[in-house]
């Protein structure tokens, strides 16, 4: 058996909280920059807004109006994608306070 210390504990526990507090943030930079501006979603409102001409063109209401909610869940996509990136920085962020908060609970100390 590995004898292991309260301090250890702390140590490890502070080690992986700050740990995963960087790999969080890195994960959400990367979800804000890469769900936003992906190729595909900026093809698909590319072709949706020619779907919506051609239709208005033709006088095609119901063309125009199917374009116009595909404009609106692409809208929602991004912000959804937005939101999740937001949502992993802030929680990396509460990682790495909890594992600084951690690390000035350790008495270092040798008793």
């Amino acid at each position: 058996m590995i004898p292991l210390t309260f301090r250890d504990f702390q140590i490890i526990v502070a080690g992986v909280l700050l740990l995963l507090g960087c790999i969080y943030i890195i994960i959400g930079t990367i979800v804000l920059i890469s769900r936003g501006y992906s190729s595909e979603v900026k093809a698909l409102a590319a072709q949706t807004a020619q779907l919506g001409q051609k239709g208005m063109a033709q006088e095609v209401s119901g063309l125009v109006s199917s374009a116009a909610e595909l404009v609106a869940s692409i809208n929602q996509l991004i912000r959804t994608g937005t939101g999740v990136g937001a949502f992993l920085i802030c929680l990396g962020l509460l990682m790495l306070g909890a594992g600084y908060w951690v690390v000035q609970q350790i008495s270092w100390t040798v008793a």
